[in-house]
């Protein structure tokens, strides 16, 4: 074919884009929700390809097709479960405020945080996973200086994290009474409330 035709001239067909782009994108998001559910439902060990596989329905194949290793599967399913986290923490203190924060935790599915802080805590062992915790924390940070109106970088936000993150990981491993989360976390916020400078 001339380069310089014009391809939509009579007589001449535009070349259409390849017909499986689409099925493919679907096929690799439908995987890697195979993946997150695994993940939340049976932790890091339970998702491997074949596994992945028979839970969305679609031949191994198509598994090592889209997704090379079990660590590229596994990154990207924990990335996309920060993600939504991250989106529904946010939502839920712009709609509740941060100390309601516990009810929220103590409401979600367990499974599904647990599958959360596994991850969490291989990623101390794996450099990629480790960026992806790291965007995590970044963005749970980001949160509560948005609703502080700090800085990020002040020392208030990080303590406040910290203790979030403590009562959390305590919740959804040990089930500790909700009560007590409730009354440190609000010490904890009007603490940091009572040391912000005047208007």
């Amino acid at each position: 074919m001339n380069p310089h035709q014009d391809p939509t001239q009579p007589g001449q067909r535009p070349h259409p884009p390849p017909p499986t782009q689409a099925r493919g994108r679907r096929r690799r998001a439908t995987l890697l929700a195979a993946a997150v559910d695994l993940l939340t439902q049976g932790g890091f060990a339970a998702v491997t390809h074949r596994a992945v596989a028979h839970h969305a329905n679609l031949p191994l194949a198509a598994t090592t097709y889209y997704f090379t290793s079990r660590d590229q599967l596994l990154a990207e399913a924990f990335a996309q479960l920060v993600e939504t986290e991250l989106t529904t923490t946010r939502t839920w203190i712009t709609d509740h405020g941060l100390t309601a924060l516990t009810d929220q935790i103590a409401t979600a599915d367990r499974t599904r945080q647990l599958g959360l802080w596994e991850l969490y805590v291989h990623a101390g062992r794996d450099p990629v996973l480790q960026q992806i915790a790291r965007r995590w924390a970044d963005g749970c940070i980001r949160i509560i200086a948005d609703t502080l109106h700090l800085p990020e970088t002040d020392t208030r936000v990080r303590l406040l994290y910290t203790t979030l993150s403590t009562l959390w990981l305590e919740q959804v491993v040990e089930q500790r009474p909700l009560d007590e989360a409730r009354t440190l976390l609000t010490l904890a916020v009007k603490t940091a409330e009572n040391t912000l400078p005047p208007p």
